[in-house]
């Protein structure tokens, strides 16, 4: 079991359970279906940061036996989550994900599967808004097709379409009362969802309106990588190195006789990144965003400067598919850091770190770069639209 968050004083009001223990064998795929790739990560992975973008502030990640090093591959960045080993029911998976969370008593709690990535920030605010006067509550959607019901491979009689919904999850729920339900269950072997669970406990459960993309990955179609937008961006700076400065490259601090200088913390590999970033998502240049002449970003690190640029091409809808950096200097050997370097821009990026490249050159000591006299970088980004 991994415990990244341990328990504190401080209340924690919105938790989590992610319910990704299955196999997965409807999906087709060479690996258990929280674990493909969807929209350039892992399926697991998007639905974790979905649901902490969203106000989450811990989430318990259900997994299968012997699978920890995988999931903390596929989370690798991501803080405030715990893991925790399933059973052999969705229903005991559940039930151990609730107990993990009790040590940090959270008021509410989601109970979602991994298998739906892409969780709408306006359903995680209804459900929540709901649980504030309901115990329980799970996001519906009418039914829209003719239904019937069936005798072997006969049509026995026609259902009565109005009086049914299609569930999904995240389904919400007072965590202790819910906690309390799955203890107390004993129905069939394993039960269909939470809703159900809660029901034989004796909960009433809110209906509220759900969303279309919270559709669940079953087949392997559903994986299929749909047509999206790509967009690219470039960056190149420049900045002078000078003694008696600090030297920054790519959010690390490195030990040299010389620093780089500049209104910030004159990251010039940062800047180059962010540059690339805003170019792809049209929102101009770093000095429109952080001009040199305000004072509020005399010494500021460069990293917050990623993060804005980051966040602007969210709120566009765009995520970000790679970056590549070619940093050009004589000096500093750039190979000894390559790897702390690339971490941290993937950390920066929110990607994993295969998602980022750092390289080195020279200009065989012609021009100011040969001359030890600065240090420039270059950058690409690619944003791909969510």
């Amino acid at each position: 079991m991994h415990m990244s968050p341990t328990p504190t004083d401080a209340p924690i009001t919105l938790a989590a359970v992610v319910v990704a223990a299955g196999k997965g064998l409807r999906a087709g795929q060479p690996l258990p279906k929280q674990f493909a790739m969807w929209r350039g990560k892992p399926v697991l992975r998007h639905a974790v940061e979905k649901l902490l973008s969203c106000g989450v502030e811990l989430v318990c990640v259900v997994i299968p036996h012997n699978s920890e090093n995988v999931v903390l591959d596929v989370l690798s960045g991501l803080d405030s989550f715990i893991l925790v080993t399933g059973g052999d029911t969705r229903q005991v998976s559940v039930a151990n994900g609730l107990g993990q969370l009790s040590a940090f008593d959270p008021e509410i709690v989601l109970i979602h599967d991994a298998a739906r990535p892409d969780c709408p920030p306006e359903v995680i605010a209804r459900l929540v808004g709901a649980c504030s006067v309901n115990t329980g509550a799970i996001p519906v959607l009418p039914v829209v097709d003719s239904m019937v019901v069936v005798d072997g491979n006969v049509m026995a009689d026609k259902a009565d379409r109005d009086a049914l919904r299609r569930v999904q999850t995240p389904q919400a729920f007072r965590f202790t009362e819910i906690l309390a339900a799955h203890h107390a269950w004993n129905g069939p072997k394993d039960a269909g969802d939470d809703a159900q669970v809660a029901r034989a406990a004796g909960i009433d459960v809110a209906l509220i309106e759900g969303d279309e993309r919270l559709q669940k990955l079953t087949f392997a179609g559903d994986c299929v990588q749909e047509t999206r937008m790509i967009r690219t961006g470039t960056g190149f700076d420049v900045h002078r190195l000078a003694a008696g400065e600090e030297l920054w490259l790519c959010g690390i601090k490195l030990d040299h006789d010389k620093g780089l200088a500049g209104h910030s913390d004159a990251d010039v590999a940062l800047h180059a990144v962010v540059d690339a970033l805003l170019g792809a998502c049209g929102e101009g240049d770093i000095g429109q965003h952080f001009p040199p002449s305000d004072p509020q970003w005399r010494g500021a690190p460069s990293s917050r400067f990623v993060e804005h640029a980051v966040s602007l091409a969210a709120a566009k809808g765009y995520a970000i598919g790679n970056v590549d950096l070619a940093i050009i200097c004589e000096a500093p050997k750039i190979g000894p850091h390559r790897e702390a370097m690339r971490d941290r821009l993937a950390q920066l990026l929110g990607v994993q770190p295969d998602c980022v490249n750092v390289k080195a050159t020279t200009t065989e000591r012609l021009g100011f770069a040969g001359r030890g006299e600065g240090i420039a970088a270059q950058a690409v980004a690619t944003l791909v639209s969510n």
